[in-house]
């Protein structure tokens, strides 16, 4: 398994919305704590509401399926009733694939994608811009939030996270810094990898995992490892239209197709 632990490029500026970020990220959490579960559930984004653009206000009862060990060891599948306390929210329901980018599951999933965030954010918001990083994350988040909706547009589970804006971040970071060094945690041993096979590594393995995403349609819970694939498609695709910023700043991005002979050609930057 690698963690990464930090990067070994710093920035040259404040990463000041990366940091108000990662603080609304928190402060939401402790808002959802000190609320009902109804709260998290309603302000997350739900497909089912948003391919129907109609706001379930009462409480939900599903048919979920769970693994259930027996005494020897083994496991079976049982069906069991949940019931989701769905509420209603006060702006139009699309809203919630914002909203939901805020909020978390746990404390060890607002950790993890805090210390992405952390770890890439800044060089990514250096290269951006204060403003249009703002603008970019949310996008970012939008499309990752479509993309798990899209491949389960009936589904009411909700989802909930910053991974798929975090991913946004992270496919940015690949294409304009694969050659940083990053320090990760690599079994027991600490050492350092260049960032294009640390963010390779881990979309390869999101596009591995989420195959099951696709099998299911989305019906399932646990990690919605579309979302994760989306926001980094989305990501790619900013750090290839937002290359010349990088190169502005002493960068050496990723050689890809068009965009490095739009670079070659003196195409005006972005």
């Amino acid at each position: 398994m690698v963690m990464p632990l930090g990067d070994m490029h710093p920035t040259r500026i404040t990463p000041w919305v990366n940091y108000a970020l990662i603080a609304a990220n928190i402060l939401v959490f402790v808002l959802q704590a000190s609320l009902p579960e109804q709260f998290t559930i309603s302000y997350a984004a739900t497909p089912y509401e948003i391919t129907r653009n109609v706001d379930l206000t009462e409480p939900v009862t599903l048919a979920v399926e769970v693994e259930v060990p027996d005494a020897f060891g083994n496991v079976r599948i049982v069906e069991r009733e949940e019931v989701l306390p769905q509420g209603a929210v006060p702006f139009p329901v699309w809203l919630t694939l914002f909203s939901s980018i805020f909020m978390h599951g746990g404390l060890a999933h607002l950790g993890g994608n805090m210390l992405y965030l952390w770890i890439f954010g800044d060089n990514v918001e250096e290269s951006l811009g204060h403003v249009r990083y703002v603008l970019v994350y949310l996008a970012c988040g939008l499309v990752a939030s479509l993309s798990h909706v899209a491949i389960g547009p009936d589904s009411m589970i909700p989802s909930l996270g910053a991974s798929g804006a975090i991913s946004g971040v992270m496919g940015m970071y690949l294409v304009w810094f694969p050659q940083n060094r990053v320090r990760v945690l690599l079994g027991r041993v600490i050492t350092t990898m260049p960032a294009s096979l640390v963010i390779g590594l881990w979309i390869v393995m999101q596009l591995a995992l989420g195959i099951g995403d696709l099998s299911t349609s989305g019906q399932g819970g646990g990690v919605a490892y579309a979302a994760h694939v989306g926001g980094a498609a989305a990501g790619i695709f900013f750090g290839l239209a937002f290359r010349s910023r990088a190169e502005r700043g002493g960068e050496v991005p990723l050689q890809l197709g068009w965009a490095s002979r739009q670079t070659r050609s003196g195409y005006p930057p972005r």
